[in-house]
């Protein structure tokens, strides 16, 4: 187990090294200069080379690496261009909105589709089956943002249970939660419905094996022969997708978090593009490569708790 587990931090270091150097090629080579933004297009050349040389932006690429690496190690994200405020400070105020987001989405997805996936394969080829696979096929072909739109026109506009949009803060929890029910439920429609096929799938494929048919011999219903025993060996596939859906649910919900006007990561991510302060890009999506590699990283440990062989197997 040590041995597995030394490979997979390693592979861990690797990828968190190359992330942050494609990272930060990726928007180093954008158009558009931070300074001459700021200043406007009839700012005079020795001020924008003031502000340029403030910023830091006057280094060459390499020593800009460096500082922006050998900052993150220390846990110095730097200073944000537009707002001058700490990066760290602002990421810690969004990720209060976008981590709970998250955990509450998938908590929602998993709660759903484990039992639907469950059902339609302990009903394989009956209306059961045909039902839940029938669900999931509408809510993999329909964005979340429809569903949000939808969700904000039925609870918010016409039954007034929710607000339409924007976040109280944790002061008051039962509101906050509130508030975030909504986007979380819309965010977690469609991933519930990718993680019931999953699941079916996987169930259906175990089915078939020798432990499935002695379970049976010895009286178990075919579900319970699932319950019992398939469930456990039908569970690598789907930890696989949970921890594409957190990534996803973490770093991809920039779409719900405008749309019900949630001051989370994501539209941070957005405003910064849109006003090409470079830092807070560069700074947000490492801690997201990094979220999307350690969630991977368990996700792996994971596998070697439910099937005992990955970690013998050379």
């Amino acid at each position: 187990m040590l041995a597995y587990l030394a490979k997979r931090l390693v592979s861990l270091a690797v990828s968190l090294a190359v992330a942050s150097l494609v990272i930060f090629l990726v928007v180093e080579v954008a158009p558009g200069d931070p300074a001459s933004y700021m200043l406007g297009i009839n700012a005079r050349p020795d001020t924008v080379a003031a502000l340029r040389a403030e910023l830091g932006l006057d280094l060459s690429k390499p020593e800009r690496y460096v500082a922006w690496v050998g900052g993150m190690l220390t846990g110095d994200f730097g200073t944000s261009y537009t707002y001058r405020t700490p990066v760290s400070q602002m990421v810690a105020d969004r990720l209060w909105v976008s981590l709970p987001l998250a955990l509450y989405a998938l908590s929602l997805s998993t709660l759903i589709a484990f039992p639907a996936g469950l059902y339609a394969a302990s009903r394989r080829g009956r209306m059961g089956d045909a039902a839940v696979m029938g669900a999931t096929q509408l809510g993999v072909a329909v964005p979340n943002f429809w569903f949000a739109m939808l969700l904000v026109l039925l609870f918010a506009i016409k039954l007034g249970w929710f607000a339409a949009g924007g976040f109280p803060g944790w002061d008051e929890p039962l509101q906050a939660i509130k508030a975030l029910t909504l986007p979380a439920i819309a965010l977690a429609l469609p991933q519930a419905a990718i993680l019931a096929r999953v699941m079916r799938s996987s169930l259906i494929d175990i089915l078939g094996e020798d432990f499935i048919r002695t379970a049976r011999a010895k009286g178990l219903s075919p579900g319970q022969a699932l319950r019992r025993h398939g469930l456990r060996n039908a569970l690598i596939p789907v930890l696989t997708i949970v921890g594409l859906q957190f990534s996803f649910l973490l770093a991809g919900a920039i779409i719900i978090e405008q749309v019900f006007f949630l001051p989370g990561l994501g539209r941070l991510i957005f405003q910064s593009i849109t006003q090409r302060d470079l830092i807070v890009v560069e700074s947000v999506v490492m801690l997201l490569v990094f979220a999307v590699i350690v969630v991977n990283f368990l996700v792996d440990l994971a596998y070697a708790a439910v099937d005992p062989r990955l970690r013998t197997r050379r």
